[in-house]
């Protein structure tokens, strides 16, 4: 077996591009952070139009005597997921080939350590907190703290509300994006 070794390359922090691909790197798990989260609002808010429009405009099913449009609901649903995860899916995409081709294979392996330490600290967070979320509301809804209808479960439901896309979407998200980015970055490696 022969390996090949590149004697020029190494990954040193104090090496200027690899500490700029490490600052660059660590960015993209709250953009796609962001993204995810913005992408789960704004579908909910399409569903809740929808389901509005639908007691509006369908006679009897406020009151349970008819169907709903559930194709339409599940409709909205389905394009949320594909069109509006587009955005952080090609950043997990091209993030590393801009980076690898632009600034060299010392500043993509900043990048990718950036983005693991990111993704990590992140995802780790994301899952703690949505879930202590969600559980302060039900602890909430078992009569504690004032029980439902109190101003105390208003908040909770709120912070629900963010804690839901915390734990079932950004923070699962993380393990994609830097899986993706380390795939995409092994593909690109023999070019740079």
């Amino acid at each position: 077996m022969i390996r090949h070794h590149n004697p020029g390359f190494s990954l040193e922090i104090s090496n200027p591009t690899v500490l700029i691909g490490m600052f660059i790197g660590g960015v993209f798990p709250f953009l796609v952070a962001s993204l995810t989260m913005s992408a789960v609002g704004t579908a909910a808010y399409d569903m809740i139009k929808e389901i509005r429009r639908q007691f509006k405009e369908i006679p009897g099913l406020l009151e349970g005597k008819a169907e709903p449009d559930t194709v339409r609901c599940v409709d909205i649903a389905t394009r949320a997921a594909l069109v509006r995860m587009l955005p952080p899916g090609l950043l997990a995409v091209l993030a590393p080939v801009v980076g690898g081709c632009g600034l060299g294979a010392e500043a993509l392996g900043g990048m990718l350590g950036g983005a693991l330490l990111g993704c990590v600290l992140l995802a780790l967070t994301m899952a703690n907190a949505g879930g202590a979320w969600d559980n302060a509301k039900k602890y909430i809804e078992k009569g504690n703290l004032g029980g439902k209808g109190s101003d105390t479960h208003k908040a909770a439901v709120v912070g629900d509300t963010v804690g839901d896309p915390f734990k079932d979407t950004s923070g699962p998200s993380m393990n994609i994006l830097i899986n993706v980015m380390a795939i995409v970055s092994l593909v690109i490696a023999p070019l740079l």
